[in-house]
């Protein structure tokens, strides 16, 4: 199984080959495919703080920016 050091390695070492104006489309479809190979969310929350693109991509899959937007929003009432 992949760690969070191989995930930011993998992501940096095809980064460089991808379309630019997909990058954050793939971006997602990586992170999604290392989910379906079953990284778990510990090792994807690990890999963040590398790559603002992969970090995007780990948020939205792990849902991080939509929890932290409701949050925000309770504390308003």
């Amino acid at each position: 199984m992949l760690d969070s050091n191989k995930v930011i390695e993998l992501w940096q070492f095809f980064k460089e080959y991808l379309d630019q104006k997909q990058i954050e489309v793939i971006a997602e479809k990586y992170v999604d495919l290392l989910a379906d190979y079953g990284v778990s969310d510990v090792e994807l929350q690990d890999a963040i703080g590398h790559d603002d693109i992969l970090d995007d991509a780990i948020n939205y899959y792990l849902d991080v920016d939509n929890e932290d937007k409701h949050d925000d929003e309770l504390e308003d009432y």
